[in-house]
């Protein structure tokens, strides 16, 4: 498309500036003043850009100073910290979560906050947020604020919370249900576009979801119906009146019975009463999983992982259109100041002008090298708008070519010798060997010592050998360092990772020998509170089998399956944050319901597993009293045993029977959003990223017959960037010309 002029070319409202002025241009200091407004605004362009940030806020001077400190560090990190604090208060409210178990035998009474003490900082973290609110809300616009849901969402949540604030303060802390609680996590949801796309995805693949959901309860209702048809049981002790007396009683029973069963939690204990009186009554139960956990379920994982990589890939879709109207929107700014010097407007961009706008833009200095160096390499042309998209494709690719400082430099011809030998690959070699044969004897001595009573065995044998290893240890890091400098050392990763472990043995066994001396025959060092000083060395010890993770990357699948993982960890931010969201909300809606219900028969506070007063394999005979919603962090853990949903059924009997049959419906909706939705989603994630990595994998050795070593895709976005498309010339231009806030026009 032909530019015949420059795009921007005024402000709307005054709340943009002029940068129709070139530099070099008549003009006076209003015209210096409209060269510097047009480079800050191509700096928080930029910057957009790279976050993937709407470009629709306010682009005055002053607006454009407040923007970039509320995206600063600084700013972020506060209000990152103050989420994390009224987050953690729910461990410290009442019921405070403030005690060593939370078995209910044994439980102390928890220590609980005065009236006052988490309502003030809460208090201070809800004026945190109302300044945020505030901020945002300025910069996008009172007209865009009143069309942003979530800055709606978030000013409903603040009045909430703040009016339950209130009601708290004037019944001195004793109101039975705190609404502001469930909402809490919403801070959270909000402050992340990651988890707000995760968010949307999940919402749009939930008709999809529910068609699968009602395949499942209508086969649930038809097996359910055929099992109490088929388990009548009219005489006593047969198995068919058995399977009905424990599974098939009646309808609810039936239900969750079989619900268990789709789960598999309770296969084969629903099927043995009937399966015992005859063997044909298994094919109902077989037949039964077949449809429901083997079919079914799985067709839930292929459609949710249809449905999440579809409507994901919009979203990322939606990012890249923001990243490319933020630059090019940089773009129209920058070559409005290459009007003067004779050139005609709108041609394009001065490299000159788009290094000095570099060199204030807040990003990765390894990236912001890495893009400066590829405008300096077109010389004095300037930049086209394809020239200077392509510019920011540097921040797709992932640098993984590490730079080490230069060794250092020996005159002696002994001490270059020794240098080489002990900076050579072969001598990490033998310390992976060493590292073996440490793992391989405290193996050996836990199968020796496996049968001996604690207080009789003997650790001469092994205390002689870890002295040893750790002293190759620690003369290995020493020569490693002479070999390589300080700088060179700690410039490996893996390098500081033994070192630190090898500090840390050093000073543990140092400890050890100053208190339980130097090891000899019938050498045993006394347990003092969790752990002895020797417990802790072997335990530090066992650390250093994370050396052989070296070798991961000479192994070409392993190196996939590892990168896999790497990213995972990297990009799971989101999928977390999704997940501490219904942590926390079922486990507040938890405590709600159930806060002590769960109680211990009178006069029988330590039931064993074989006292005949209670069922085989119910709640009080396994001693799952631990597992309760008395507490925040017993609530948290008790979901987490549910989520598992091995032996769920246990929960759900002994809630039925302590709070009554409805408790089963809470149940149940945590499996379903838990381990229906969020296991899937998590594994449409690893799906993606795996498939991802393997066919560029593949790709690559197609193309070079070698596997790239300098870059690859860093973030889950760039998971799609290869199938998604380039936003059109004509989208971008119409989008930037309905900028609310500054006056874009052809």
């Amino acid at each position: 498309m032909a530019e015949s002029e420059p795009l921007l070319s005024g402000a709307r409202g005054g709340s943009g500036g002029d940068c129709r002025v070139g530099r070099g241009a008549p003009g006076g200091p209003g015209a210096e003043a409209g060269w510097d407004l047009c480079f800050d605004q191509a700096v928080v362009f930029i910057e957009d850009a790279i976050q993937y940030r709407s470009i629709n806020h306010r682009m005055d001077a002053r607006s454009m100073w407040l923007y970039r400190w509320y995206y600063s560090d600084t700013c972020q990190w506060i209000l990152s910290f103050t989420i994390f604090l009224i987050l953690c208060l729910a461990f410290i409210e009442t019921p405070s979560s403030f005690t060593s178990t939370s078995d209910v035998r044994y439980r102390m009474a928890p220590w609980n906050p005065p009236c006052g003490l988490t309502e003030g900082i809460e208090v201070l973290c809800l004026l945190v947020f109302v300044a945020d609110l505030s901020v945002k809300s300025y910069l996008v616009g009172w007209v865009q604020f009143w069309k942003n849901l979530w800055l709606l969402g978030y000013l409903l949540v603040l009045i909430v919370s703040l009016t339950d604030w209130m009601v708290s303060l004037s019944l001195v802390c004793q109101e039975p249900l705190r609404i502001r609680r469930l909402f809490r996590p919403f801070f959270l949801l909000q402050n992340s576009s990651m988890m707000k796309k995760t968010l949307k995805c999940i919402r749009w693949s939930l008709p999809e979801m529910a068609s699968v959901v009602l395949l499942l309860a209508l086969h649930l209702c038809v097996f359910t119906m055929l099992g109490m048809l088929l388990f009548t049981g009219e005489k006593e002790d047969d198995g068919q009146d058995r399977e009905r007396l424990t599974y098939f009683r009646n309808l609810p029973e039936a239900l969750t019975s079989l619900l268990v069963l789709l789960t598999t939690a309770n296969n084969p204990d629903v099927m043995v009463p009937a399966y015992s009186k005859n063997r044909a009554y298994a094919i109902f139960f077989i037949i039964f999983t077949l449809i429901g956990s083997l079919f079914l379920m799985n067709l839930l994982t292929a459609i949710i992982y249809n449905q999440f990589r579809g409507y994901l890939m919009k979203s990322f879709q939606a990012s890249l259109f923001r990243k490319r109207l933020g630059t090019r929107a940089a773009y129209e700014v920058l070559s409005s100041t290459a009007e003067g010097d004779g050139q005609p407007p709108g041609v394009g961009v001065k490299p000159q002008d788009l290094l000095q706008v570099l060199q204030k833009v807040q990003m990765d200095r390894t990236y912001k090298e890495a893009i400066m160096e590829t405008v300096r390499s077109h010389g004095g042309s300037v930049l086209s708008a394809d020239e200077f998209q392509k510019i920011f494709d540097e921040l797709d690719k992932r640098r993984t070519k590490e730079q080490h400082p230069p060794r250092p430099q020996y005159q002696s011809p002994f001490l270059q010798s020794a240098q080489f030998l002990f900076g050579h690959l072969y001598f990490d070699y033998l310390g992976n060997l060493i590292v073996l044969a440490n793992l391989v004897s405290i193996c050996v001595f836990l199968v020796i010592d496996a049968d001996v009573v604690p207080r009789n065995r003997d650790d001469f044998v092994l205390g002689i050998l870890n002295c040893v290893f750790v002293l190759y240890y620690l003369v290995e890091m020493l020569l490693k360092v002479f070999a390589l400098g300080l700088a060179g050392y700690l410039s490996y990763p893996s390098n500081m990772f033994d070192g630190l472990v090898t500090i840390a043995l050093l000073v543990l066994e140092l400890s050890t020998l100053a208190v339980y001396r130097f090891p000899h025959p019938g050498w045993k060092p006394e347990v003092q509170g969790l752990l002895s000083l020797w417990d802790m060395l072997r335990l530090v010890n066992m650390l250093i089998v994370f050396r052989f993770l070296r070798i991961v990357p000479s192994m070409k699948l392993m190196a996939v399956v590892a990168s896999t993982i790497l990213d995972l960890i990297k990009n799971m931010r989101a999928f977390g944050g999704i997940l501490v969201v219904v942590y926390y909300v079922f486990a507040i809606i938890g405590i709600n319901l159930f806060r002590g219900v769960i109680v211990v028969p009178p006069g029988n506070g330590s039931l064993a597993p074989d006292n005949g007063s209670v069922a085989c394999g119910s709640y009080e005979q396994l001693e799952y009293w631990a597992n309760n919603f008395d507490d925040f962090a017993a609530a948290l853990v008790t979901l987490w045993n549910v989520m598992v949903v091995n032996n769920w059924q246990v929960f759900l009997d002994a809630y039925r029977r302590y709070s009554g049959p409805w408790s089963k419906i809470y149940f149940v909706m945590w499996w379903l959003v838990s381990s229906v939705i969020w296991v899937n989603l998590f594994l449409a994630l690893i799906l993606e990223n795996f498939l991802h990595k393997w066919d560029r994998r593949s790709h690559l050795q197609s193309v070079s017959g070698v596997l790239e070593t300098t870059c690859e895709m860093s973030t889950v976005e760039l998971l799609f960037r290869d199938i998604l498309e380039e936003p059109a010339e004509e989208e971008l231009v119409e989008k930037l010309k309905r900028h609310p806030h500054v006056q874009l026009c052809r």
